[in-house]
């Protein structure tokens, strides 16, 4: 067992954020539905869309599970539950009536073409309108969009801090034994198995909604990985054997992608046929498969690469999550501006991604200077860096 901190988890945890920018800017651009959508939206990048699809928030939770772990092992359970909901709550609420609002006020602009002002917009919005509907399905007001992630992370914090408190120091025995236990096939194969059980016995039911109540697919997954963070953040041995299978995992990775996207891209005249739905059942496992191997080879591959401090890790450890709770409602709110000059979709996505991430990090720089700013983007009272310093300086005063 080893407590030092453990800096490849910062740089993945960075890494996720960071692909999630990316991600959303896809969003735009594909067939899926989403808050606003591009003219020219179309299935080209949906492969690229479908390779981090299944695992990237899987990742983050489990990242999160690791997180939590180290946090405990520093402070009392009642103090973490404090600290976390201190610094999980606040932004959450913040953000659902500051940083949310315009992404549902543009999308209500472009799917039923409100005419009202984001003023008149954001009187319904406090009071919990349901009425912006198509086809029967209603805009529920207010809402949290992509900071859902923050809500069920708090949640599983809770229920964490919750089985830490009962179990004490037999927490630490379980995740021994569990660390064991996933070594050589099992390391894959379990895992996969327990995702492919809820996901026969759940997605049906309980489709995907980010609600938090009656998510139960959501929580199966995000939940057992999250523990599963939590269990094996110490067991140096279980993370040397996920480095060790890293090639393993990126290969199996890579072959179950392929064929998520050769099954999904399969013609509706021939998706409802016999031949084709008898594969369904081998496809949910596939899927599950993609999911925990993906997770595998950017853990592998970040331990074996990335297990290393610098003045740009802690940087940008404090950076992402300011930068994640703005990213959404930048790339929305740009990308509806933007149509009337009606760029070629790769210089405009190009465009979205580069402002996304130029204006976040502005604003963070501002936030991380202002202490009554902090907490609502979730950062601690005092900043991790001086207010005049910076990765750069800081390099050049080691030299």
């Amino acid at each position: 067992m080893n407590q030092q901190r453990l800096y490849y988890f910062d740089w993945i945890r960075i890494f996720a954020f960071c692909l999630l920018i990316l991600y959303h800017t896809g969003m735009y651009y594909v067939t899926w539905d989403w808050h606003v959508k591009s003219p020219d939206a179309g299935p080209a990048i949906e492969p690229l869309m479908i390779l981090s699809s299944p695992w990237r928030l899987a990742l983050l939770f489990m990242i999160s599970g690791v997180a939590t772990a180290f946090m405990l092992k520093k402070m009392r359970v009642g103090a973490l539950l404090r600290q976390r909901s201190w610094r999980l709550l606040v932004p959450l609420i913040f953000g659902m009536f500051v940083i949310v609002p315009p992404q549902s006020y543009f999308e209500i602009v472009e799917k039923i073409a409100y005419q009202g002002s984001y003023a008149e917009f954001m009187q319904r919005y406090i009071a919990a309108y349901h009425g912006f509907c198509r086809n029967g399905d209603c805009l529920a007001l207010p809402t949290w969009n992509h900071l859902w992630f923050v809500a069920y992370l708090w949640v599983y914090t809770m229920i964490g801090g919750l089985i830490a408190w009962l179990l004490g120091a037999r927490l630490d025995a379980i995740g021994a034994a569990l660390g064991r236990l996933l070594s050589g096939w099992r390391l894959i194969a379990l895992p996969v198995a327990v995702l492919a059980a809820a996901r026969y016995a759940l997605v049906d039911h309980f489709p995907s909604t980010h609600a938090l109540f009656g998510d139960w697919y959501n929580h199966a997954q995000y939940f057992f990985v999250f523990a599963l963070g939590a269990l094996l953040a110490m067991q140096t041995d279980f993370w040397a054997r996920v480095e060790s299978l890293r090639w393993t995992s990126l290969g199996l990775w890579l072959c179950s992608w392929a064929l998520i996207v050769i099954y999904w891209s399969i013609p509706d005249a021939l998706a409802s046929t016999t031949e084709v739905l008898q594969w369904k059942p081998i496809m949910r496992a596939v899927y599950c498969v993609c999911q925990w191997t993906a997770i595998l080879t950017v853990c592998g591959f970040g331990r074996r690469h990335l297990n290393f401090d610098s003045a740009k890790r802690r940087y940008l450890t404090e950076a992402v999550f300011p930068v994640y709770i703005l990213h959404q409602t930048l790339i929305v709110t740009m990308a509806h501006w933007l149509k009337p000059v009606k760029l070629a979709p790769t210089i405009e996505g190009v465009f979205l991604v580069v402002l996304t991430f130029g204006i976040s990090f502005g604003v963070f720089e501002v936030v991380r200077r202002i202490a009554v700013l902090r907490p609502l983007f979730g950062l601690g009272r005092t900043p991790a860096w001086p207010a005049s310093g910076h990765p750069a300086q800081e390099l050049a005063a080691q030299r």
